[in-house]
């Protein structure tokens, strides 16, 4: 029997997620009933039914943004990237035509006509000029540490400023692992939890290539090349750092924490480091699960599917003097990539929460502004507003930005709430819209939640904004504003429990009833970034319109864009353009996931385009757009998640027979480049396999090599 069989979401999952992926990623979190039992009221309740739509989208506008530039080296930046030049939306090196949806049986990645893909960094590729050769069947924790993690996620370039163009530094983070595709069937447990515990964390690598346009390459010889390995320190910042509530045994002050859990997406600052979100710290851990907080956090008291409590104490929170581990996960970490003796750092001033990720812009008035979802069903939307002013020039002041400042969360009001039933029908007013208010948890340094002191709003964040009335949303993941407009936009991804069971109902911003395919939030801030008042729209909500009549897509004809589901993560071209990454695939027809362009202004917008497709089981993380060069990077999570060691489903990203003996390379998570390219045979047969599951069997087989 496959081991997926005995898993508690076997015949529970939609579309094309596995049940190995439920255990393994986020412990079972839908087997497990929803955290969120507050009684929070969602957009129907708090809607101001008096206020037509006119007057509540009348509110000022977002007001001059000093637009901050997502870094591209380590200073301070002078190129704006909102001017679009010759890479306009019609005109950029990234025209293509969008491919077709790929069936979810087809283990292939897939790329328009024109364009080429090459992997730059794999799961077990050395980063150093001593990394071991990767051997699937001779692994060692010695050895994953010298080489690159498992199920990268969020990844970003940056250029090297003192190279000719032709040097960059790459993070990554590695969200989690699964030893059932990764170790042979007889692999001492000890050592395979210990290889496990190695594979996560975080990598920063340095790239060389031979000029642009190129594929970039490793270079094992850079001075920046860093593992974050599970026994890392990270330095706690902010006002709960040195709090009671982050003592354990091993670190009596409070001051510090051993290893980053969970990390899913990031950003990258203005100044150059780069932000990681701890998420599903909660599955590495096995607790009492007797208090609210531990309730509210999904901790659970029985065996964690990672084992890594039958090794290490501190992974039971039962053990005495580890009352408190698990509290020091579930933060933003900020690293800097350029510096590899400097000490990583996790920002208690930022909320602790499931955290997707945080990205910044820097406002009208120097403040700089960091937006994060809690990626759980009903939970919430965060704003962070530094205390201190962005300081151009000084990288060093910068650096300490995230370390003070108000944190809030979001409430949100529809203007037509009263006619959204659950079905996903527009309403009469032609739009899915309304206000918001940023509900202050933490201001000048005073807590404004009764009965809550700062350290408990910081460590305890959930209940916090549970008690200061946010509002219960589809699982907010990526969150980013646009450096070009200053709009916010926020990835819901799904909540398939939205109406059901007795649990929050459906409401203008999420306005399906068992919503399998989320939508895609534009929020603009009413009165400047650091304001606490804000005006949004909904410009995607997802699914097939060949399948689902519900689709809505801004107004765009849906007949003539791509099938979109599950938006996960964002990102943004030159030009302004919204790029989509997806982690579910549409749920009625099981396609691959994949990255999509959707055109935000104009006759197009909400124009969604498909750009490629992923292998089979995988998930798209971490889309980087140059498209001044000509390339789209993105991490490729868990290919092939459903196989075993000994029956695996997918040969990504090598595709060979290394053997000659009809035997495949294990699948490897990757961050793969897209770039331009002349067809090739290669190209050809990728496009031709799309929708055929019997020309992906042979694509498996070793016939896309080059």
């Amino acid at each position: 029997m496959p081991r997926f069989e005995l898993l508690p979401m076997f015949h529970r999952t939609k579309g094309k997620r596995s049940p190995v992926t439920c255990a393994l990623k986020c412990g079972n979190a839908c087997a497990r009933g929803v955290c969120n039992t507050s009684d929070n009221g969602y957009f129907r309740d708090i809607a101001s039914k008096a206020m037509s739509r006119r007057a509540m989208l009348g509110l000022s506008g977002a007001g001059a943004l000093a637009v901050a530039v997502a870094a591209c080296t380590p200073a301070e930046q002078t190129t704006a990237v909102g001017d679009p030049g010759t890479f306009g939306q019609n005109g950029m090196k990234l025209d293509f035509e969008p491919i077709a949806p790929v069936d979810a049986a087809v283990d292939a990645f897939v790329v328009p006509a024109g364009f080429t893909w090459v992997p730059i960094l794999r799961w077990g590729d050395g980063l150093f000029p001593d990394s071991p050769a990767f051997d699937p069947a001779a692994q060692t924790p010695e050895a994953q540490a010298r080489q690159f993690g498992y199920n990268n996620d969020y990844s970003a370039i940056q250029i090297d400023p003192d190279s000719d163009g032709n040097a960059a530094v790459l993070f990554a983070n590695h969200e989690y692992v699964n030893p059932g595709i990764m170790f042979p069937p007889d692999m001492d447990q000890a050592v395979a939890r210990a290889v496990a515990r190695q594979a996560q964390g975080l990598s920063v690598v340095d790239l060389t290539r031979s000029g642009p346009e190129q594929p970039w390459q490793v270079n094992v010889d850079g001075e920046h090349n860093r593992r974050f390995l599970i026994e890392t320190e990270y330095e706690f910042t902010g006002p709960a750092a040195g709090s009671s509530l982050l003592q354990t045994k091993d670190y009596p002050e409070g001051d510090r924490a051993q290893g980053t859990l969970g990390n899913c997406s990031g950003g990258l600052t203005p100044w150059g480091t780069l932000l990681s979100g701890e998420e599903n710290f909660n599955t590495y851990f096995v607790s009492a699960a007797a208090s609210e907080a531990e309730k509210r956090y999904g901790m659970l008291s029985e065996p964690t599917e990672t084992g890594w409590e039958q090794d290490l104490e501190r992974f039971d929170t039962r053990n005495e003097g580890y009352e408190n581990e698990a509290n020091r996960f579930g933060w933003i970490v900020e690293v800097d990539p350029w510096d590899p003796e400097s000490t990583p750092v996790k920002h208690t001033a930022m909320g602790r929460f499931k955290h997707e990720g945080a990205n910044v812009i820097v406002a009208d008035d120097g403040h700089v502004v960091a937006y994060m979802g809690d990626d759980e069903k009903f939970d919430y939307l965060y704003k962070f507003v530094s205390k201190g002013t962005y300081q151009e020039g000084d990288r060093e002041a910068n650096k300490q930005l995230l370390t003070e400042g108000d944190l809030y969360v979001a409430q949100f009001a529809g203007t037509s709430d009263d006619e959204i039933d659950g079905s996903g029908a527009l309403p009469e007013d032609g739009g899915f819209d309304g206000t918001g208010t940023w509900l202050p948890l933490v201001q000048e340094g005073k807590s404004q939640v009764s009965g809550f002191s700062v350290e408990e709003v910081l460590v305890n964040t959930r209940l916090a904004a549970d008690a200061a009335g946010a509002t219960k949303m589809d699982r907010c993941e990526d969150v980013e504003p646009s450096l070009t407009t200053g709009k916010v936009y926020v990835a819901c991804t799904n909540n398939d429990e939205r109406g059901v069971g007795g649990g929050a109902g459906p409401d203008e911003a999420n306005p399906r009833t068992e919503n399998r395919d989320g939508h895609v939030v534009e929020l603009t801030e009413a009165d400047g970034q650091t304001g606490t008042a804000f005006n949004w729209s909904l410009l995607l909500v997802c699914g097939d319109p060949a399948k689902n009549d519900s689709a809505y897509f801004s107004g765009f004809p849906a007949d003539q864009v791509s099938p979109i589901s599950c938006p996960d993560n964002v990102a943004f071209d030159s030009a302004g353009t919204l790029w989509i990454s997806t982690d579910g695939a549409p749920s009625s027809i099981g396609y691959n996931d994949g990255l999509f362009k959707v055109t935000l202004e104009g006759e197009e917008r909400g124009k969604v385009e498909q750009f490629l497709s992923v292998p089979v089981d995988a998930e798209t993380c971490g889309p980087v757009i140059h498209d001044q060069d000509g390339s789209v990077f993105v991490s490729v999570q868990h290919p092939g998640e459903d196989g075993e060691y000994t029956a695996q489903r997918s040969a990504f990203p090598d595709y060979v027979d290394a053997d000659g003996d009809g035997s495949f390379t294990l699948p490897r998570p990757a961050v793969v480049q897209v770039l331009r390219a002349e067809p090739s045979e290669q190209d050809a047969r990728q496009r031709a396999l799309v929708g055929d599951a019997e020309a992906g069997d042979s694509l498996r087989k070793g016939l896309a090599t080059a």
